[in-house]
């Protein structure tokens, strides 16, 4: 074992397919209970040492928007880090909606990198986190539609079917993954849990025993999260690790376990200062934030000429943004309008790229302590793109829009609040309360 592993000796380690899904998992473990952090990238040991001891390690990463080849070369290295912590736990942390596909993002790739880190050949998939309305039930997955809607099978939910990268065409998770190379996954339908976790183990150890690459578990009402909790760690004593793929509820099922949750949640205190807000996203949930954010300038920025990154527009961008900062207005700059919305063709990559490039020139040049980015390429690409090197959670504005404290070796950057939201998170006035804090 090496000296990282003696030093913090993590339960959980977890990689983030993309940041604000890795920011979710750091907000999940740390009301739970565990000390945990965030990294940017793999730290080195220097900077394991000085951050002390840990329950919970993560990465964030961004292997969602990524093509095989790419998710090989980034996973590759956070698999070799993982090993030698020693954690029991490997998570990597997908969306709560599994939307992937076999040539962008894809889970089967994910799991073939990190497979060889853990000592189980088999890999554990949790289908449905609750507490964000996504349930998985005999296999399917079903997810509600924005904020209060209606629950639907996720092949007929009016975004994530036609999704503008990875569309889901099947519910059944098992048929999806198959497609990504995860095939022979079984399944353990959530009935089986009012069993207790010793028949669900035996379950378990019965669909190892026939070959099974992997067990698909539902999950439909929080409670179940317990007991699933309690069965998989039988799988990990006496020193063995394991991989489990899912959303944050993979985290809620382990740290029922080995942590106390903390009694009281955080209040976010007003802003101090302008507050900036970058939305690339294109989302239906992310539109009506955009419409109820009263307390902003707005810019609509053109995606077309942003996705290009020339080097002049952004300058030009970045000074706009900058001088209605130093007005003392907070600033709400989107890359798609109501009217005009975004071209079908444009990159969607390209777009979170430069959206990264255009934050990074902002913030170098203007004093901002809060921001908020929304979409999940946008806000990997826009953290990547800054001189940071770590995250720890501070509060939640609403569910799926954690508020975190930056980490940087640079002063104008440490200590930046940032939130970080996909596009199908948040209630509808989560810009205002980014504003105006919680009550």
């Amino acid at each position: 074992m090496s000296s990282v592993a003696l030093q913090i000796a993590p339960h959980i380690a977890f990689y983030g397919d993309d940041f604000t899904g890795a920011t979710d998992a750091l907000g999940t473990a740390t009301r739970a209970g565990l000390r945990t952090l965030l990294f940017l990238s793999v730290p080195d040991e220097a900077r394991m040492h000085r951050v002390g001891e840990l329950d919970c390690v993560g990465i964030a990463g961004a292997a969602r928007s990524m093509s095989p080849e790419e998710m090989r070369a980034e996973l590759a290295p956070v698999s070799r880090w993982f090993e030698s912590l020693g954690a029991s736990v490997l998570h990597y942390k997908c969306c709560s909606t599994f939307d992937s596909a076999p040539e962008v993002g894809s889970i089967g790739v994910a799991v073939d990198v990190l497979r060889p880190a853990v000592s189980q050949h088999w890999v554990a998939v949790v289908g449905g986190q609750p507490e964000l309305r996504r349930y998985c039930v005999f296999g399917n997955l079903f997810a509600a539609a924005g904020h209060g809607g209606e629950v639907q099978r996720i092949d007929r939910h009016p975004t994530m079917s036609r999704h503008p990268v990875t569309p889901m065409y099947e519910a059944d998770l098992r048929q999806h993954l198959a497609l990504q190379g995860l095939d022979g996954l079984r399944s353990l339908a959530y009935p089986a849990y009012a069993e207790g976790a010793e028949a669900v183990h035996t379950s378990i150890e019965a669909m190892v025993s026939e070959r099974a690459s992997g067990v698909l578990f539902d999950v439909a009402r929080q409670e179940d999260l317990a007991t699933l909790g309690e069965a998989l760690s039988l799988s990990c004593r006496f020193g063995q690790s394991m991989l489990v793929v899912g959303p944050s509820s993979v985290l809620q099922a382990f740290a029922s376990q080995h942590a106390t949750p903390i009694a009281t949640l955080s209040r976010v205190a007003p802003a101090q200062g302008s507050v900036l807000v970058l939305a690339g996203s294109l989302s239906p949930v992310t539109a009506k934030q955009v419409a109820a954010a009263t307390s902003y300038e707005k810019v609509w920025l053109d995606p077309v000429a942003l996705a290009a990154a020339e080097p002049a527009h952004l300058d030009t961008v970045a000074a706009q943004l900058c001088g209605l900062l130093a007005a003392g207005h907070n600033v709400l700059a989107c890359t798609a309008s109501p009217a005009t919305g975004v071209d079908a063709g444009l990159s969607a990559r390209a777009l979170a790229h430069a959206g990264g490039a255009l934050l990074a020139r902002v913030l170098g040049a203007t004093p901002v302590r809060r921001v908020g980015v929304a979409g999940g390429d946008t806000s990997s690409h826009a953290v990547q793109a800054l001189d940071a090197w770590g995250l720890s959670y501070i509060a939640a504005l609403s569910s799926g829009a954690p508020l975190c404290r930056v980490h940087s070796d640079e002063p104008t950057l440490d200590g930046i609040e940032l939130m970080l939201k996909g596009g199908q998170m948040g209630d509808d006035d989560v810009f205002e309360r980014l504003v105006h804090g919680t009550r």
